[in-house]
């Protein structure tokens, strides 16, 4: 092992932790990370956030300092895309032309975004937020009383909405669907994110599809299926990302909405690990294969595969975990609620802004919502990692503690 080299390509939480993970575990040979990226791996949910907000600059959002690497003995190679993985003389190869050998080799491509086709998409103004690049980019189009448009209202679309008007903008949320967030959430989390941006001056119209984006040179506005014809100075296109797998399928990589890996974050190539956005695993929790968008699978994922490449096999069965920050509300969610036959309210979601979505399977406890409920989020945690139930016939009662069901 003091002889091996260890290439992690990308530049995501997911290398982040695992370049820091290999000194932790005793990885004791040469470490490179390979990213396209010009500067060492930052956080990624402050880009629509306070990033974006200018809350906080560019040397406040990174994983950790430059220095960091430099002390573990990371050779960084910044703003170098990989092209190719050859596993049969294991190298990567390089834009340029360059050429880098492993012993071993860690995916970490995290996601890139899915793109809308549309007229007018070519033109200034229109953006995709995804990387520290995008916001950059996005900033020179914003300023009080501009108007933005968002097409999609997912979390990343509402979490841009939210902090564009932040910035003083005029914003719009165009979604497709009868509500926003219906692919992953309740009717009653929806319904409540509509009210508060509404209540917030953020103009949200569902069931409404983008035509085209209009303008000469720069983007002036977006037409609707529905003959609606809105005004914009910016406009930014969140539907989504895929997985980052073009890598690992030109090297025969086994891949199925994801990277294909096993217990211990190996590809079918065990010579080759995987973690985050770009993985595809076995949950023993839900006892399926899921591919999750978060930043905590990418961390803990990211130790199992550093574990795994120094010779320490330990299976990866993390809880998924996710949040959402827009205004004063702060959504924490654990578990997964697709398939999700019944739920349980906590709290007023009508009025306020604190309550909780129980989720359950045939009475099984599989996700909370936690909205501004932090104790709920976290008892939730330890439930669903011990496979409890809480007791559905008091759970809807907001006026008994959480504390006293969860002992129950």
């Amino acid at each position: 092992m003091s002889n091996e080299h260890v290439v992690v390509i990308g530049g995501s939480h997911g290398a982040a932790q695992l370049v820091a993970s290999l000194r932790q575990e005793g990885w004791t040979g040469k470490i490179s990370l390979v990213s396209a990226e010009p500067i060492v791996p930052y956080h990624r949910p402050p880009l629509s956030k306070t990033y974006l907000a200018g809350e906080q600059h560019q040397d406040e959002i990174l994983i950790r300092p430059a220095n960091f690497y430099e002390g573990a003995e990371v050779d960084l190679v910044l703003g170098s895309r990989v092209i190719a993985i050859n596993r049969e003389d294991k190298s990567i190869t390089l834009h340029d032309g360059g050429k880098i050998s492993y012993d071993k080799l860690a995916l970490t491509t995290g996601a890139k975004v899915r793109r809308l086709a549309l007229p007018g998409d070519h033109l200034q103004g229109v953006l995709y937020l995804r990387d520290l690049g995008d916001v950059d980019r996005i900033r020179q189009f914003t300023g009080n009383g501009k108007h933005a448009v968002i097409i999609g209202g997912g979390y990343i679309g509402l979490e841009t909405a939210a902090s564009l008007k932040k910035c003083g903008m005029h914003v719009t949320v165009l979604e497709a669907l009868p509500r926003v967030l219906q692919r992953v959430t309740a009717p009653q989390i929806s319904e409540f994110y509509m009210r508060i941006h509404r209540e917030e001056g953020v103009e949200v119209l569902t069931g409404v599809v983008a035509k085209s984006i209009n303008g000469e040179g720069l983007v002036e506005s977006v037409s609707c299926e529905n003959d609606l014809r809105l005004k914009a100075d910016l406009v930014i296109i969140g539907i989504g990302v895929l997985p980052e797998t073009k890598l690992a399928e030109d090297a025969g990589l086994e891949v199925d909405n994801g990277i294909l890996v096993d217990e211990f974050a190996r590809t079918s190539d065990h010579d080759i690990v995987a973690a985050g956005d770009c993985t595809n695993h076995f949950n023993p929790l839900y006892q399926r294969r899921i591919r999750l968008e978060s930043v905590q699978n990418a961390t803990d994922q990211a130790k199992t595969a550093a574990k795994s490449l120094c010779g320490k096999l330990e299976p990866y069965r993390a809880l998924p975990w996710f949040w959402s920050d827009q205004y004063d509300v702060k959504l924490q969610i654990a578990g997964l609620s697709q398939g999700y036959d019944h739920v349980v309210v906590r709290g007023d979601w009508e009025k306020g802004r604190s309550f909780s979505v129980f989720y359950f399977l045939k009475e099984k406890f599989i996700a909370v919502d936690a909205v501004n409920r932090p104790k709920e989020f976290m008892l939730s945690r330890r439930l669903l990692a011990e496979g409890r139930t809480p007791d559905l016939t008091r759970l809807g009662d907001d006026s008994i503690p959480i504390q006293d069901l969860l002992k129950a």
